[in-house]
């Protein structure tokens, strides 16, 4: 992923309003992240537990989606999977993220959902430069630039059915 600045981010959002937007914080110190190893840039609000943020580029475009979760109380023992990466994490280590649609039906109160890291760093669990607390990563047939591909695909129809 190419780099971006905070006014690429800020104007990037499809499901929110721009005066949404402009409030929303966005990542701190942008210029010292791995932009080489993420396929999407995903981040959580520090002063909103249960919102989080993902900005992709999708055909050479900008996308920028707020999403939303419950805050989990689930066990240590409890182990759930990633819709995205495929990486298995404890507890609240994955959430059901939901965003509101993009246009009208946005409005109207529609959302989708899909089971996601909750750090939103599938890019850096799928090329092992993270490793899951107490979670682990299957151990698979696929290249690493297999199951990248595999990762942005999940994600690109995460994001088409923003549109539907």
């Amino acid at each position: 992923m190419r780099s971006l600045t905070e006014q690429d981010i800020r104007t990037s959002f499809v499901n929110c309003s721009k005066g949404e937007a402009k409030r929303l914080a966005t990542p701190r110190e942008l210029d010292e992240l791995p932009w080489d190893h993420l396929d999407f840039l995903g981040w959580r609000d520090p002063g909103a537990p249960d919102r989080s943020y993902l900005v992709t580029e999708r055909d050479g475009t900008l996308v920028g989606v707020t999403l939303r979760f419950p805050s989990s109380r689930r066990g240590f023992l409890h182990r759930s999977m990633c819709s995205l990466c495929l990486t298995t994490h404890p507890g609240g280590g994955v959430s059901l993220m939901t965003a509101r649609k993009a246009g009208p039906a946005g409005r109207e109160g529609n959302s989708v959902g899909l089971y996601m890291c909750t750090d939103l760093a599938c890019s850096l669990y799928v090329r092992g430069k993270k490793v899951p607390g107490g979670g682990s990563r299957l151990e698979e047939s696929l290249t690493v630039a297999q199951q990248i591909a595999r990762t942005t695909d999940n994600l690109s129809a995460f994001l088409d059915k923003l549109y539907e």
